[in-house]
């Protein structure tokens, strides 16, 4: 039986970081030895929830970004956790092609991507608290 391993980081709410997630998230799992295919399915999910946390949680504001990360068997488990303004309606927010941000040209498909390329999404938040995405993916052995 494989052993759990976690991980957490806490960044600033810059757009440059989204890469260094994206970056941190690969290395993290590269022990779980995913294809070229589950290992972009993972960073494009993260990169997807940390972008809304930086445009949407936080507007332009400055914040902090915390991933959790943990590993169980053939599962990675993902949290993207920002202390923004929070989502008033999630169902809505989770509709394809729906954006706040239309000024901004977004396509309004994150939550779309996250849940084509994980097994799971799960999205919790609260309005003027902030946000927690909650992803996994199983690995195929």
């Amino acid at each position: 039986m494989r052993k759990e391993h976690e991980m957490t980081m806490t960044f600033d709410s810059s757009s440059e970081n989204e890469s260094f997630a994206r970056t941190v998230i690969a290395a993290f799992m590269a022990r779980m030895d995913p294809t070229l295919e589950e290992l972009n399915d993972v960073k494009t999910a993260v990169s997807e929830a940390v972008t809304n946390a930086i445009i949407h949680g936080y507007e332009g504001n400055e914040g902090k970004i915390t991933i959790h990360s943990r590993l169980k068997g053939n599962t990675i488990w993902v949290e993207v956790i920002d202390t923004g303004v929070g989502i008033t309606d999630i169902s809505r927010a989770m509709e394809p092609l729906y954006t706040t941000k239309p000024e901004l040209e977004r396509s309004g498909m994150g939550f779309a991507f996250m849940e084509a390329f994980m097994d799971k999404l799960e999205v919790i938040s609260n309005k003027n608290e902030g946000t927690t995405v909650r992803m996994s993916k199983t690995i195929d052995r």
